[in-house]
C-alpha cells in the first residue's frame, strides 16, 4: 500500500523508486502484485504517463487514511516507549500548589529525571494556550473551555478558628450562630457572601460577614491565627494548625459541601512524554481520598 501511494503521490515508478531507494521494476511489480491480490486494476499505465482508474482512485484515498492512522499508532507507542523529558509549565491555585501539589513533585521529579517542572500559583484563571502552559488545576465547577479534564478527588474545605477568638465571642453552635461573627471572607469565589452547610437537618445557606476580605488563602489564614474571625478554607492549608491546636473545628457535625478538582490540558491528538507521565502521576496521587 505506501508503495502504491508514493507511485500515485510522486505520479510515476521511477519518481517513487528514487524516494523509496528501489528500482522502477521493484515498484511495478508491488503494484502488479497489489492488484493482483484485489483482482482489479488500479492504474492504467503507458510507456509515457500512467493514471489512476475510477476503483484506483478510492482504493488510494482508503490507502492514505489506513497508513496515516498507522503511522499515528507507531507514533503514539514510540511515545510512550519514550523517556519523558522537557520542561513542564504548570498553574495552579495559590493554596493547593502550596500546601498540596508541592509536597507531592519531590516523587515526581524524582522517577522522571530529565523533566523540569515551571510552576505558577494563581487565583486567577489562566489561558492555558495564550500563557503556554502544559496543563491548569482548576478548583471548582468547570465552565466549556474546549480543554481536556481529568477529575480528581474533590477539594474538602472546613471551617476553623483561633481559640482566643472563640473565647472571646463564643463559640457557634448552629450555623445561624455565624451571623453573629466576624468571618473572614476570601475574595476569589462565591464563598465571599454565603456559606453552605450540610448538617442534620439538611443543607442550609447562611449569610457571612466580615470586615476583612483577602484574596489570598495564606494571608486569611494568619489573620485567623491572630484571632481576627472564623476561616472556611481548604484543609490542607488549615490542617496542621488544626493539628497543633491553634486552631479548633468550628460547626465540627455540619460539613461543607467539597468543591470539584480537575486538571485540565490541550486537546492534542498525541500528548507528549513528559504531559502524559505527569497527568497519570497527579490521577494516581490526587485520587482515592488518600491526600486530603
Amino acid at each position: 500500500m505506501s508503495i502504491f501511494v508514493k507511485a500515485v503521490e510522486l505520479g510515476s515508478f521511477s519518481a517513487a523508486a528514487d524516494a523509496l531507494n528501489m528500482s522502477p521494476q521493484l515498484v511495478g511489480k508491488h503494484v502488479q502484485f497489489l492488484e493482483q491480490h484485489l483482482g482489479i486494476r488500479l492504474i492504467n499505465r503507458t510507456t509515457r504517463r500512467q493514471h489512476l482508474t475510477e476503483v484506483g482512485s478510492q482504493f488510494y484515498e482508503r490507502c492514505r487514511n489506513i497508513l496515516a492512522e498507522v503511522e499515528s499508532a507507531e507514533a503514539l507507542a514510540a511515545e510512550t516507549r519514550a523517556v519523558p523529558r522537557g520542561k513542564l509549565k504548570i498553574n495552579a491555585p495559590v493554596s493547593f500548589g502550596i500546601h498540596a501539589l508541592t509536597p507531592k513533585l519531590p516523587k515526581y521529579l524524582g522517577a522522571h529525571p530529565e523533566v523540569s517542572i515551571e510552576l505558577s500559583l494563581s487565583n486567577r484563571l489562566v489561558d492555558l494556550i495564550d500563557e503556554g502552559y502544559d496543563a491548569v488545576f482548576r478548583v471548582g465547577e468547570l465552565v466549556d473551555s474546549g480543554l481536556i479534564a481529568r477529575r480528581l478527588d474533590p477539594y474538602r474545605l472546613v471551617i476553623c478558628a483561633a481559640p482566643n477568638y472563640l473565647r472571646s465571642r463564643g463559640v457557634p453552635s448552629k450555623p445561624d450562630d455565624l451571623k453573629e461573627h466576624d468571618c473572614l471572607i476570601f475574595s476569589h469565589t462565591m464563598l465571599r457572601t454565603h456559606w453552605d452547610l450540610e448538617g442534620p437537618d439538611g443543607s442550609v445557606n447562611i449569610p457571612i460577614y466580615g470586615r476583612l476580605m483577602i484574596d489570598n488563602g495564606e494571608a486569611l489564614l494568619q489573620a485567623a491565627l491572630a484571632g481576627l474571625g472564623i476561616i472556611l478554607q481548604p484543609f490542607e492549608l488549615v490542617r496542621s494548625s488544626l493539628e497543633a491546636g491553634s486552631l479548633v473545628a468550628v460547626l465540627p457535625e455540619y460539613n461543607v459541601p467539597t468543591r470539584s478538582l480537575h486538571i485540565l490540558h490541550a486537546p492534542d491528538r498525541r500528548i507528549t512524554p513528559k504531559l502524559r507521565s505527569f497527568l497519570d502521576f497527579v490521577s494516581s496521587e490526587f485520587s482515592g481520598r488518600e491526600w486530603v
